[in-house]
């Protein structure tokens, strides 16, 4: 089938085609890029630092607020 065209490709073939490149598509759009990477030491302990001040009722900044800060607008 490596060099056929689609026009010689069965139903099921063409099928079985596609499938393939939609799964291979959704697994490169879905996959984590950031798998296997470790966080160091000082940037883990800081997020646990900001969850913990959130979770004592800390306030957040909005995602629009740090980009007006920032001299970006969204």
């Amino acid at each position: 089938m490596a060099d056929s065209t689609v026009a010689d490709l069965t139903v099921a073939e063409f099928r079985e085609l596609v499938r393939e490149a939609v799964s291979q598509s959704l697994t490169e759009l879905l996959a984590d890029p950031d798998e296997g990477m470790v966080l160091k030491d000082d940037f883990a302990e800081a997020l646990r630092t900001s969850l913990r001040e959130v979770q004592a009722g800390g306030r957040t900044t909005s995602l629009s607020d740090v980009l007006k800060d920032a001299g970006t607008s969204k």
